[in-house]
């Protein structure tokens, strides 16, 4: 893809309009989208859109899962953090993990930000929830570990729970302290920061780079992750780099209550913290802040993106916790759009996984707020009818924070005359099957299955994903040379490769682009992935609507994939209890069942993956072990709970490694019923089902 990401364009064609298969087209072009995006930015430091751009694809996605939990992806952005640690590093493993922020983009999505704690805490509308606010620095988040006040690792993110060791580099950093200043310095502790670059020392190093006939840096942000990420400290240490503290991970104690405390404590350690940080009371507070931060923006000499919001109250952040990348008690208030006008050249047809045909713009190169938009995905047939949008119209392009950046309308008075309506092909251009749009749906879809390249070779790719088999050395172009020289046509084909490699012509390490080592050394990888996790082998099949958090429901609720799979095939009679079963794992609604159903009826599919299970072994699901009383347990929450809410007991319930499920059966350990409890609470005690009341479970798992 060259100068600027694929932007998907929908206009008034809101979230709420959006059909199931709609949804889960987007998601699925939105998942491959934003990873590839956050390679370039966070592996490479090459990114190609703007962060106001990143950010409405992130919203965009969290939108749709919101609308369509059932769709919900293991590969979505929503459950993912940055990306892998680069080769040519140390990895680190974060002891916490380092999240990302969820993101809003007007007053209006901080004061829900601040409902949403209030209804999680069961807080009353008079009870304040202040709030830390501080600018949200453009650069390169890092983490410093500290014992008994000596620095002795830091790492970058990386993908949120591994990082890259960059100890050395960041020791050349002034404003990183060596040795912790003070009284009160635990043991450990984990200080959490970015790394960033001035404007003059911007402009000075970009002029070093132009005299010794070296490519610019494109802005700050890539100058300081590019320097921070040297193999050789030597040229780390010749760049201008500071570094701000904001938070921190692991420590020892914590002695506390609230942020501002703890940020007040960094400073005092030796860390340079932002100087417009500040202490909110009131949310309106807030955002008098974050309008007297933008206007002020262009004097800081460094880069912004934002102000960022925190829970003050430490206390209060525990119990909030996090959902999938992002913690419940914080939120990044970005700053807000701009416009541009260019011409739609053409407009074409990409196939996705699925076989859904989606049209994209080719724009005339554009630049808005300083990045260049040269695609933008139209979505779906009807968003082109209803705006009427013709090859060679001038049209206006928005890059803004509550969408994302979209073909906002067609400028009437500028289209040329005799320019046709656009008709949407009868047929897939991959491989030519009938497209068929089927009732209710707004997109179409190729009937072509495994026979159309683009289903196929996406599929094979899916299959051998970060988060599926990971095979190192065999991607997408790998995959797509190994289909068209029919190598590889399906997933069990791939672990049958070596053993075919002699009859192979050429044998691969002859073929182009390979050799003897090369060739090994993806026989070794693949060889290594003969035994793989059974949620990894479920989502490695590419069924719809099962994602990582899908797949990994299902392995932890039957544990092992022979019980799996005659779960299904008994489940396909929908009189029988192992449908009903399937419908009360937490998390599978009736389309995700459907979906699963579908897959495993077809006979092609089956066959698939037998063949696949001839050369790979599932290995069982293993509950991650702790000390928790309710460990593997299966507990349903009915009635009012007056002590925290549902959305927090259930969090802990999972948190403690239980199993939360919407109905109660025999299989159930634990009904926990407050007041009101209806027919759930009479079913346990008809089956003999342990009943607490809130008390009794807190009490359970430890107050």
């Amino acid at each position: 893809m060259s100068g600027a990401a694929i932007n998907r364009t929908h206009g008034d064609n809101a979230v709420t309009k959006l059909t199931s298969a709609d949804a889960e087209s987007e998601l699925a072009w939105l998942a491959g989208e934003i990873a590839r995006h956050d390679t370039l930015y966070h592996g490479h430091d090459q990114p190609e859109i703007s962060d106001g751009d990143y950010d409405a694809l992130r919203k965009r996605n969290l939108a749709i899962e919101a609308r369509f939990p059932e769709l919900v992806r293991e590969d979505s952005p929503t459950v993912r953090v940055g990306a892998a640690p680069a080769s040519g590093f140390s990895k680190v493993t974060h002891a916490r993990p380092m999240l990302s922020l969820d993101n809003a983009f007007n007053d209006e999505d901080v004061r829900d930000f601040v409902e949403r704690v209030r209804r999680f805490l069961g807080l009353g509308a008079d009870e304040p929830v202040r709030l830390m606010a501080e600018p949200k620095i453009d650069g390169l988040s890092a983490s410093l570990r500290y014992e008994r006040g000596q620095f002795t690792l830091g790492a970058t993110r990386g993908d949120g729970s591994v990082g890259e060791g960059i100890t050395v580099n960041l020791r050349t950093l002034g404003d990183i302290p060596e040795v912790l200043s003070g009284d009160a310095v635990p043991d450990v502790v984990e200080v959490r920061g970015e790394v960033y670059m001035r404007h003059a020392d911007f402009a000075e190093l970009n002029q070093a780079q132009i005299a010794a006939g070296k490519p610019p840096f494109a802005n700050p942000r890539n100058s300081a992750a590019g320097s921070l990420r040297q193999l050789d400290s030597g040229i780390t240490s010749t760049r201008k780099l500071h570094f701000f503290a904001y938070g921190w991970g692991e420590v020892s104690e914590l002695d506390a209550a609230s942020h501002w405390d703890m940020f007040q404590r960094l400073k005092a350690w030796g860390f340079v913290v932002n100087s417009l940080a500040r202490r909110c009371d009131q949310v309106n507070d807030a955002l008098s802040l974050h309008t007297e931060i933008e206007a002020g923006r262009a004097d800081l000499g460094y880069d912004i993106d934002g102000v960022v919001y925190k829970v003050d109250r430490l206390d209060w952040q525990e119990r909030l916790g996090t959902v999938s990348r992002a913690p419940r008690w914080a939120i990044a208030h970005k700053f807000p759009a701009e416009k541009a006008q260019t011409i739609v050249e053409t407009i074409g047809i990409q196939v996705g996984r699925t076989g859904s045909l989606t049209p994209v713009a080719n724009l005339k190169p554009v630049t808005v707020g300083g990045v260049v938009v040269a695609r933008a995905t139209l979505h779906n047939e009807d968003e082109i009818m209803r705006k009427d949008i013709r090859e060679g119209d001038t049209v206006i392009i928005q890059r803004a924070g509550d969408v994302i950046p979209q073909v906002l309308s067609v400028v009437i008075e500028k289209r040329r005359k005799g320019a046709k309506s656009y008709a949407f092909p009868e047929t897939c251009p991959e491989c030519g099957s009938h497209a068929v749009r089927e009732a209710g749906e707004v997109v179409k879809r190729c009937t072509g299955g495994l026979i159309c390249p683009a289903q196929a070779v996406e599929r094979l790719r899916h299959f051998v994903s970060r988060d599926a088999f990971d095979i190192d050395g065999l991607g997408e172009k790998q995959i797509l040379a190994f289909w068209q020289r029919d190598i590889v046509k399906e997933p069990g084909d791939i672990f049958t490769v070596a053993a075919r490699n002699a009859d192979l012509d050429p044998p691969l390490e002859e073929s182009e682009g390979w050799g003897k080592i090369s060739a090994g050394n993806l026989f070794s990888a693949i060889e290594q992935r003969r035994r793989i996790g059974l949620d990894r082998f479920v989502y490695a099949l590419g069924i719809r609507h099962i994602g990582q958090t899908n797949a990994r429901l299902l392995a932890r609720t039957y544990g092992a994939l022979d019980k799996l799979l005659g779960a299904l095939a008994a489940a396909q009679d929908r009189e029988r209890p192992a449908y009903s079963e399937l419908l009360d794992v937490d998390g599978i609604g009736p389309k995700v069942a459907e979906a699963l159903l579908d897959f495993f009826a077809e006979p092609h599919n089956r066959e698939v993956v037998e063949r696949l299970r001839a050369q790979v072994t599932p290995d069982d699901f293993v509950q991650e072990q702790t000390d928790s009383p309710v460990q593997g347990r299966t507990v349903v929450f009915t009635g009012t709970l007056e002590k925290m809410t549902r959305a927090e007991a259930k969090a802990r319930a999972e948190a403690l490694g239980a199993k939360v499920a919407g109905s109660v059966s025999a299989k159930t350990d634990y009904v926990v019923a407050g007041p009101s409890a209806g027919s759930k609470l009479k079913k346990a005690q008809d089956l003999n089902v342990t009943v607490l009341d809130e008390d009794g479970w807190l009490n359970l798992i430890g107050g």
